[in-house]
């Protein structure tokens, strides 16, 4: 009996594989194996967002995934939300903007948070908002910036259609 497995997974729309221990949370090896270090490793329970991705399309806390149940999945993790011409994506230039970010720890789960939000509702209200980040921890407690992120990056990203 082998003490790995191989899987290979699409990360940010690159192919990657890898010889993995099977108990490796699907956060360590975006992390440790395949060099993603935006995907931060925060509670390790699910419950500060701080290691948020998109997997198969739904926002997932890694922390909460085994790697070898990803095998064959199409990861975007935070550093794949940019467009690939260099720029940054509206929600990401609308948290520099309004300093909806300090020391980074919860970007990815703020970040997920706000995409998500604002492709089913494109105006959300600020109601809306903290009922969608609330899953998230912000250390530095810069809530209200974040609202106010998320708010201009809905406001432009409407504009823009």
């Amino acid at each position: 009996m082998s003490d790995t497995i191989h899987i290979e997974l699409t990360i940010n729309g690159a192919a990657k594989s890898a010889d993995i221990d099977p108990r490796l949370l699907l956060v360590e090896a975006i992390r440790d194996t395949f060099g993603y270090k935006g995907t931060h490793i925060g509670c390790l329970t699910g419950d500060c967002g701080a290691c948020t991705i998109e997997l198969n399309g739904e926002i997932e806390k890694s922390c909460l995934v085994l790697a070898a149940s990803a095998d064959g999945g199409e990861i975007r993790t935070i550093e794949g939300i940019a467009p690939d011409d260099g720029g940054l994506h509206p929600v990401q230039q609308a948290f520099w903007d309004e300093y909806g970010f300090q020391c980074g720890y919860c970007l990815p789960g703020m970040l997920f948070a706000a995409l998500d939000l604002i492709e089913s509702n494109p105006t959300p209200d600020e109601a809306q908002i903290r009922h969608a980040i609330s899953g998230n921890y912000c250390r530095c407690t810069g809530y209200n910036n974040i609202v106010t992120s998320i708010q201009t990056a809905a406001q432009r990203m409407a504009a823009a259609k």
